[in-house]
C-alpha cells in the first residue's frame, strides 16, 4: 500500500466488504480514483480545505460534487443548524421553516410561485417529470444532460440495467445547442411529449439563443419546459441559470448548493402546475426535516446579503483564464481543453496518438493529488476559495501540465504512472 494513502486504502478494503463500490455515491467511488495514488476517505473540512484520513491536506475543487457553495463548516450555516438541533429535527406536523424557505425561494427564483421539497436532485427531477406528465396527460419526455438515478432518466443511458424496456422507451435524448435534434423528437412523437428537461448549461454555453428557442419550440408543441438547476441553481445567479440567461421555464429543480451540503432539493414552478402536486403522489417522511431547512435558510440568506455569487464568478474567471494561459504556455491544446462556466468548469482530456485520454487523466490525478489539489478535472468554486487557493491551483497545473506534455510527447505515460490507468467510465455528461 502507498504510505501516503495507507489508511485510505485500508479503509477502502474494509468498506468493500459491506458496501458495493465502497461508496454510497458513484462519482465518489474507487472507479474515479486510481488505486495507489488517490485518497478514498475524507475526515474533515474547513473553508476551502479538506483532510483525508491519512492527514493529507487538499484544496478542494470538487466541493462534494458542487453541493458545497459557501465552503466547508460555514459558521452561519453551522450556527443555524445547531440552534435548530436543540429544538428538534423532525416532527409529527410541518415546521414553520418549510414555509420560510419556500417563501425565500419564491422571492429569489423567477419561475418559482410554489415549492415542494425533496432530499436529492433525483427526487426533484422525478417529481417534476411526474407532475408534467400528469398536467399534460402525456407520457414521453425529451432530455438533455444528467437528471439523476431514477428509472425514467437513467433508462435512457448506458447504465440502464434493471430499468424496464417500457420505461426506457418513453425517454428520448436531444443534443445541446442543436435545436433540430429536439424538433425531430417533436416531429417523431407529435402530441406525445409531456416535457422537455435540460440542464440550462453544463460544459458549453448556449449559443444563438438556444434556451429561448427551446422554450418556444417546447410551448409550440404543447409541452412543459423544465430546467434542471441542481448544479446551476444558486451558483450562476441567486435565481439560478434562468435568471443568468434570462429564460424562465415552467418548472425547475434545485438541490446541491441550496443548503451548503445539507440534503435538500426542491421542485418549483408556476402555481397552476404546482397545485397538481395535490393529486399526484410526491411525499417524503423527511421532506420537512428541519436541520436541512435551517441550513438552506441560512445559505439562501447569505446569498442575498453577501457577494457570494459575484465572488464565485470572479474567482472562477481567474481559474478559467489562468488555465487557458497555461494550455497556451505549454502548447498542449491537443492534450486537454477547458470549458464551462466560471462557477463550474471542466478539463477535458483527449486521446493523443497511441495514448488514451484515460491514461492522461490518470497521470493528471496522480500528480495533482500528490500536490494537495482535490479535483477530478472540474472546478466547483466556492465562496471560501481565496486568491491564494487559486494561485496554488494554477501553480500546480503549471507543474503538472509540463509533466503531461513530456510524458505524452515521449509516448511514455505508462512510465510516469505509479498505478494502473483508469478504465473508460460511464460519463453522466
Amino acid at each position: 500500500m502507498n504510505s501516503r494513502y495507507f489508511h485510505s486504502e485500508l479503509m477502502l478494503e474494509r468498506a468493500l466488504r459491506t458496501i458495493p463500490l465502497g461508496s454510497q455515491t458513484f462519482s465518489k467511488s474507487k472507479v474515479h480514483y486510481p488505486f495507489g495514488v488517490s485518497p478514498y476517505f475524507i475526515k474533515n473540512g474547513n473553508g476551502s480545505r479538506v483532510w483525508d484520513i491519512d492527514g493529507n491536506e487538499y484544496i478542494d475543487f470538487i466541493n462534494s460534487l458542487a453541493a458545497v457553495t459557501l465552503g466547508y463548516n460555514d459558521q452561519d450555516v453551522g450556527n443555524a443548524v445547531r440552534v435548530q438541533l436543540s429544538e428538534g429535527v423532525i416532527f409529527s406536523l410541518p415546521h414553520p421553516l418549510e414555509v420560510e424557505v419556500s417563501e425565500k425561494i419564491v422571492d429569489m427564483v423567477p419561475c418559482a410561485e410554489m415549492v415542494r421539497f425533496g432530499k436529492n436532485g433525483s427526487d426533484a427531477t422525478s417529481g417534476a417529470i411526474r407532475l408534467a406528465r400528469a398536467y399534460k396527460n402525456r407520457d414521453r419526455v425529451a432530455v438533455c444532460g444528467y437528471h439523476g438515478w431514477q428509472d425514467w432518466f437513467i433508462g435512457s443511458t448506458t447504465r440502464n440495467r434493471g430499468v424496464p424496456k417500457a420505461t426506457q422507451e418513453l425517454t428520448h435524448t436531444f443534443i445541446y445547442n442543436d435545436l433540430n435534434s429536439l424538433n425531430n423528437l417533436f416531429q417523431k412523437y407529435p402530441g406525445e411529449i409531456a416535457a422537455v428537461i435540460l440542464e440550462p448549461m453544463n460544459i458549453i454555453k448556449p449559443e444563438n439563443d438556444f434556451l429561448q428557442k427551446v422554450k418556444e419550440l417546447t410551448h409550440k408543441n404543447g409541452a412543459l419546459l423544465i430546467f434542471d438547476e441542481t448544479v446551476t441553481g444558486f451558483r450562476f445567479a441567486n435565481g439560478g441559470a434562468q435568471e443568468y440567461f434570462g429564460v424562465t421555464p415552467d418548472l425547475a429543480t434545485f438541490g446541491k448548493g441550496m443548503a451548503n451540503g445539507y440534503p435538500i432539493s426542491a421542485v418549483v414552478g408556476k402555481k397552476e402546475i404546482m397545485t397538481l402536486m395535490n393529486e399526484i403522489f410526491y411525499s417524503f417522511t423527511f421532506g420537512g426535516e428541519t436541520l436541512s431547512l435551517a441550513a438552506s435558510l441560512a445559505t439562501l440568506s447569505k446569498l442575498q446579503n453577501e457577494p457570494v455569487i459575484e465572488t464565485i464568478i470572479n474567482q472562477g474567471e481567474v481559474v478559467l483564464n489562468g488555465i487557458r494561459e497555461l494550455i497556451k504556455k505549454h502548447n498542449i491544446d491537443h492534450i486537454l481543453s477547458i470549458s464551462g462556466h466560471p462557477a463550474w468548469s471542466f478539463l477535458s482530456f483527449k486521446d493523443v496518438n497511441n495514448t488514451s485520454q484515460w491514461e492522461i487523466k490518470t497521470l493528471f490525478l496522480q500528480e495533482v493529488f500528490a500536490r494537495g489539489i482535490l479535483t477530478l478535472g472540474t472546478h466547483n468554486i466556492s465562496y471560501s476559495h481565496s486568491k491564494s487557493d487559486i494561485n496554488q491551483l494554477l501553480s500546480t497545473y503549471d507543474e503538472v501540465f509540463a509533466i503531461l506534455k513530456k510524458a505524452v510527447h515521449e509516448s511514455k505515460v505508462d512510465k510516469y504512472l505509479k498505478c494502473q490507468p483508469l478504465t473508460p467510465l460511464f460519463k453522466i455528461r
